[in-house]
């Protein structure tokens, strides 16, 4: 008899951003299978088991879990933020699809969280008031030409651009690059927003015009967006600066 398996969103890292579905779903499971500081932030049972494991092992994580669920186990598989971006969510369904029949039996749930982008752009203001997408800048499992090719596309249309992993020790430079292509199609006072592990004690949220954004400033905690040429700041005496792009938008002029 196949069990069940629970693909949980732990939110940003405070715990008061996880939803109370994401804790229902956690005094649910039996084993818990995710990255070593995901599953770390859990508080569980003595009837309850962890099972970490590296950053980059998603796909065998996948499975491993699928595995235990097949035996009849209630199976969680834990992410960071929300599980359907750039996340596990998609990495079991990969499983799933490549996986024996048996695996497509198996009761899955998926159940969001506050992602990285948006526990960002609650400190900042309202960066993402209009239109906005998220990229992704490790070329792990993408060629970086095609990282370039999406950052000039969504930077000329319009967008503010959200980027998940933006540097770590074996992608140093990556970000820099990004800064350097977006440069050459936005303006350079345009708002950028350094958000390093929003809602958690050591956050530190920092705003800089794109002409000097330092990719220093960022590490694999770090959730950097890119505001759009509409993007506004407003500074506030003995407050912390607000950064919003506007509800409306005029667009390019012809």
């Amino acid at each position: 008899m196949s069990g069940r398996l629970t693909v949980i969103g732990l939110g940003p890292g405070s715990a008061e951003q996880v939803t109370p579905e994401a804790s229902r779903a956690v005094a649910e499971a039996a084993f818990f299978y995710g990255y070593k500081p995901y599953v770390d932030r859990l508080d569980l049972g003595a009837h309850q088991t962890r099972i970490a494991s590296d950053n980059r092992e998603e796909l065998a994580r996948a499975k491993e879990a699928l595995e235990k669920a097949a035996e009849g186990h209630s199976v969680a598989v834990v992410s960071g933020g929300d599980p359907g971006v750039f996340a596990m969510a998609a990495a079991v369904c990969e499983a799933i699809e490549a996986g024996p029949v048996e695996w497509r039996a198996i009761e899955l749930g998926i159940v969001p969280g506050v992602t990285a982008m948006l526990a960002v752009a609650a400190r900042a203001g309202a960066p993402l008031g209009h239109d906005f997408c998220a990229i992704s800048l490790s070329d792990n499992l993408k060629p970086w030409d095609l990282i370039e090719l999406r950052l000039l596309a969504a930077a000329g249309a319009g967008f503010v651009i959200a980027l998940y992993n933006p540097i770590s020790k074996a992608r140093p430079w990556q970000l820099g690059r990004a800064f350097e292509c977006l440069a050459a199609v936005l303006p350079g006072t345009t708002p950028v927003i350094f958000g390093r592990a929003a809602g958690r004690p050591d956050e530190r949220i920092e705003v800089l015009p794109l002409a000097l954004a330092d990719p220093g400033k960022a590490d694999m905690a770090t959730c950097v967006i890119i505001g759009s040429p509409e993007t506004r700041i407003i500074k506030r005496d003995g407050r912390s600066t607000l950064v919003y792009t506007p509800r409306s938008a005029t667009g390019p002029s012809i």
